[in-house]
C-alpha cells in the first residue's frame, strides 16, 4: 500500500517529489517473498512454494502471485471464466477441489497465459484470492494473510488529553494516556485504554476484522448515558501483532461517523 498509494512513488500522483518516473500512471511491481508458503483446502497441502511474490499495483493493495507449477496439478479444473486487464492480458481461471472432493474453491486462482508484453514476467504464475482456501502458513505459522514489506505500524503516546464524543457531544471518553497509532497511507487512529471509557462498552459483538500489521479486532457496542446504542462503534485488539502490542488492551473508535477528537 505505501508504494502503490499516495503519496507512495508508484501512486498515481506522489506527492512532493524532485524526481519523475517515466512509464505508464498504472503500475506494477513485484516483490519477492521470501518465506515457504502454503496453502490448505479440505485439509490437503494444495499450494506449496517458496517462489511467491507480491503483486503492488496502482491503487490496489498488494496481491499474492504463486508459481503454477506449485499448485497441486490434479487439484485444478480450468473453467470457462475470463477476465481481462488493460495492464496485464487476458486472465483464465482455476478452480481448486480437495478432500476426494469435499472442498471446491471455485476460481480461486487467476492465470495470465500469455501476458501482454509489459507483464510477461506474469508468464507461469497465478494470482490467489487467499479467502478461498481454508487455511495458509507463512512458514509454520499460520496467517490469513501476507504483509507488505514497505507497509509499517508506528504507536506512540500523544500526551495531554485525548476525549472522544458523539458529533452531538455526548461524551464517551476521557484520558491523558491515549496513544496515536501511524500506519503507512492511513488516518492516525487513536487508542485510549478501556478504564478512561466513560460510557458502557458491550460486547464483544459477533463482528470481526483482521489487519495483516495489527491482528484480529475485536468490536464493541458504545452506551451513551441516554441508553442510545452505537454498534460496533468501538475495537479493539485483544491479542495484537508484536508490532502493535503497545495499544493492547485499548480502544479505539469511528471517528467519521461518531466520535470526535480533542487533543489539549
Amino acid at each position: 500500500m505505501s508504494l502503490t498509494h499516495a503519496p507512495g512513488p508508484l501512486a498515481g500522483s506522489s506527492g512532493h517529489t524532485n524526481y519523475a518516473i517515466d512509464g505508464p500512471q498504472h503500475r506494477l511491481l513485484a516483490t519477492p517473498l521470501p518465506r515457504r508458503v502454503r496453502a490448505e483446502l479440505g485439509g490437503e497441502t494444495v499450494i506449496d512454494t517458496e517462489g511467491a511474490f507480491l503483486l503492488h499495483e496502482t491503487g490496489l493493495k498488494p496481491q499474492l502471485y504463486v508459481p503454477l507449477a506449485d499448485v497441486k496439478a490434479d487439484a485444478l479444473t480450468r473453467t470457462d471464466h475470463t477476465t481481462h486487464c488493460p495492464f496485464k492480458g487476458d486472465a483464465s481461471y482455476r478452480t481448486v477441489t480437495a478432500g476426494d472432493g469435499a472442498r471446491v474453491a471455485e476460481n480461486a486462482l487467476w492465470v495470465y497465459d500469455t501476458p501482454i508484453e509489459t507483464a510477461a514476467w506474469l508468464d507461469g504464475y497465478a494470482g490467489v484470492y487467499l479467502e478461498r482456501f481454508d487455511r495458509w502458513l507463512d512458514e509454520d505459522e499460520p496467517v490469513q494473510g501476507f504483509p507488505d514489506p514497505y507497509h509499517r505500524v508506528d504507536v506512540r503516546p500523544i500526551g495531554g488529553r485525548a476525549t472522544v464524543t458523539t458529533e452531538a457531544g455526548a461524551p464517551i471518553a476521557d484520558s491523558t494516556r491515549a496513544l496515536v497509532l501511524s500506519e503507512t497511507a492511513v488516518p492516525n487512529r487513536y487508542y485510549l485504554p478501556r478504564e478512561d471509557v466513560t460510557a458502557t462498552l458491550h460486547g464483544p459483538t459477533a463482528t470481526t476484522s483482521w489487519c495483516p500489521y495489527k491482528g484480529t479486532a475485536t468490536y464493541w457496542t458504545v452506551e451513551l448515558q441516554d441508553g442510545t446504542k452505537l454498534e460496533d462503534a468501538a475495537w479493539s485488539y485483544e491479542d495484537p501483532y508484536p508490532e502493535s502490542e503497545r495499544v493492547r488492551g485499548y480502544v479505539s473508535f469511528w471517528g467519521d461517523a461518531h466520535t470526535a477528537f480533542i487533543r489539549s
